[in-house]
């Protein structure tokens, strides 16, 4: 019995309108919607995942980038032990293969003071050669800091700071520092105000010039606090990290200060372990919906056993074997399940684009970090997802479907 004539007969029982088929009929729209649901959900809940995933691990690393170059010495503060800037150390760590930037930083904490309040902060001094791709895309009021051969008074602060305070653009922002040489103040002018609806880091980090903090600390101009290295991919963070890191173990700063790397999944485990909670939570969504639409196929299809019956019947007094008889089910399967997840990719990727195009469902972004429902769903996600469903599903078929074997033509010709 070739192909053919089993799709055939798969084709026939499916669309066949002789008899009742009261019971068929019904189940197989269950069944196809069942899927079609299923595959949509699906869809839906892993591009929201993968969304939500990727843009609130892209503000972490926005504020503390992928990888950071700092003195060894067990100092958790803001107030750090400065590194002398090594021409030879960025040419060597920008060689790594995966590297794509490398910038100095300073940190240094202080206290902004307005007539009616008081916030401590702090401050993150940035050069000409720093990224600002992030946080221009967090910019909100006024502008970026401009840093140009003269020291720059410009101050970035968060939304969240400049409303907690009552300042505006253009306002002038006094700071206070503790240090070496006892209370030292400065002021500032706010240039802009960015807002990435992340509390973590808004409440807390401002930019400034790096030779503002340079001078506060009484450092010199090739003193920093560290160099932060951007990577090209996230997924190749671990490998790209111990490259770095084997580099630095070996390498002794001009003041003898040795070097310790650590990357941004290190400087912040609970934000990480928090999102790798996502991945349990998508794949616990999958299996649920996947056996609810395996549970709903295998009822539809031992339905369609049972009422074609007298066709099993027939097909077996003429010579065809159970095994081919199966096919035939099994193909009447597939035809549903491939129906079901057509529906289903365009209801779910339907949805998706929506979202995606206009961000209609909104979020509170005090409570998800976002201020809308992302939404990212790569190809080769989406293939994997239809496959490995369209397998699955078509793989518990194979179970009832011998059911079939305990079916004798004698009896079955007589069933009515």
């Amino acid at each position: 019995m070739s192909g053919g004539f089993t799709n055939f007969i798969a084709n026939k029982l499916l669309t066949s309108k002789v008899g009742s088929r009261k019971l068929s009929g019904p189940v197989v729209a269950v069944a196809t919607m069942a899927v079609a649901l299923g595959v949509a959900i699906m869809i839906v809940a892993v591009a929201i995942g993968l969304g939500f995933k990727h843009e609130v691990r892209d503000k972490i690393v926005g504020f503390g980038t992928h990888i950071q170059i700092v003195s060894l010495d067990f100092n958790r503060s803001y107030e750090t032990t400065p590194i002398k800037a090594d021409s030879a150390l960025e040419y060597n760590i920008a060689a790594i293969e995966g590297v794509r930037h490398l910038q100095p930083f300073v940190l240094k904490p202080g206290i902004i003071k307005t007539a009616e309040e008081i916030q401590g902060i702090a401050l993150k001094g940035i050069d000409a050669s720093f990224d600002t791709t992030f946080l221009a895309s967090c910019l909100e009021e006024g502008r970026m800091i401009h840093i140009d051969t003269a020291r720059s008074n410009d101050i970035y602060l968060s939304r969240e700071i400049a409303n907690m305070l009552k300042l505006n653009v253009g306002d002038a922002v006094r700071m206070y520092f503790v240090g070496g040489k006892g209370l030292r103040a400065r002021k500032f002018t706010l240039c802009g105000i960015f807002n990435s609806h992340f509390s973590e880091f808004d409440h807390k980090i401002a930019f400034v010039d790096i030779r503002q903090l340079q001078m506060l600390n009484n450092w010199a101009d090739n003193q920093i606090s560290g160099y932060e290295v951007i990577i090209d991919d996230f997924d190749n963070l671990d490998n790209v990290a111990k490259q770095v890191s084997a580099y630095t173990s070996m390498v002794i700063g001009p003041d003898d200060v040795f070097l310790h790397t650590q990357s941004i999944t290190e400087m912040q485990p609970q934000m990480f372990g928090w999102l790798a909670l996502l991945d349990m939570n998508i794949a616990v969504i999958l299996v649920l919906i996947i056996s609810v639409a395996c549970l709903n196929m295998v009822s539809g299809l031992l339905i369609l056993i049972l009422e074609n019956t007298n066709t099993i019947g027939l097909l077996k007094a003429i010579g065809c074997r159970g095994r081919r008889i199966r096919r035939i089910f099994l193909v009447m399967a597939m035809h549903i399940v491939g129906r079901g997840m057509i529906i289903g990719n365009i209801i779910g990727i339907t949805i998706c684009a929506i979202q995606a195009l206009t961000g209609v469902v909104k979020l509170n972004p005090e409570n998800y970090y976002l201020d809308t429902v992302p939404i990212m769903l790569p190809l080769g996600v989406w293939a994997a997802l239809n496959i490995g469903a369209f397998l699955f599903t078509t793989l518990m078929m194979v179970a009832p479907s011998h059911v079939i074997s305990r079916i004798t033509p004698a009896k079955a010709l007589r069933f009515n």
